[in-house]
């Protein structure tokens, strides 16, 4: 009999031009297993919308115009990163993570979908939510459940948010380990 292997934790982190997928874009992608933090992902994407909103563009610093020029498809970054996560299958069984997972799940559900056929992460897209998670293990409210107020109760005053999806799904991937080294000594 085979050993099952762990489940991996991919946080994962989304930059957008916009609130939804679709009539907005997801500008890029950042994918990292808690506790490895030797592996990850990052890919910026080409915009597949005229439309954007500039305040949601100004939160990741792209700049839109050399996205246009220079990123990979949409097409081609969402098979670089199905493959990515597909890779993973070798040493575990990847399982989304993201926070808030409803935003980020949100877009890279659509995106796996719509460019790819379908999502590494199972029909569903669904996974873990930090906040979520949380809640259930210290009992506290939603609104005391934020990443910055979860990072202080940790103790990783630290590990900057910035914007970046591929620094912020590291940051996530560091507190969501935390979270559960936590929850094993509870």
């Amino acid at each position: 009999m085979t050993e099952r292997l762990p489940e991996l934790y991919v946080a994962v982190d989304v930059e957008a031009d916009g609130p939804i997928p679709g009539p907005y874009s997801m500008i890029s992608l950042g994918m990292a297993v808690a506790g490895r933090p030797e592996l990850s992902f990052y890919t910026e994407l080409r915009p597949i919308s005229d439309d954007f909103l500039p305040a949601a563009l100004a939160v990741s610093g792209l700049d839109r115009d050399r996205l246009l020029r220079a990123a990979p498809t949409a097409e081609e970054a969402m098979r670089a990163a199905a493959a990515w996560v597909n890779g993973l299958r070798r040493i575990g069984r990847p399982v989304f993570l993201a926070a808030p997972a409803v935003w980020d799940g949100m877009f890279v559900h659509w995106y796996f979908v719509r460019f790819v056929g379908h999502s590494p992460f199972g029909a569903t897209g669904s996974g873990v939510d930090l906040r979520s998670y949380w809640m259930g293990l210290t009992g506290v409210e939603w609104r005391d459940t934020r990443k910055g107020t979860i990072k202080d109760q940790l103790g990783l005053t630290d590990v900057p948010h910035t914007h970046h999806a591929g620094e912020d799904a590291a940051e996530l991937a560091q507190v969501f380990d935390a979270v559960r080294r936590r929850a094993q000594r509870d």
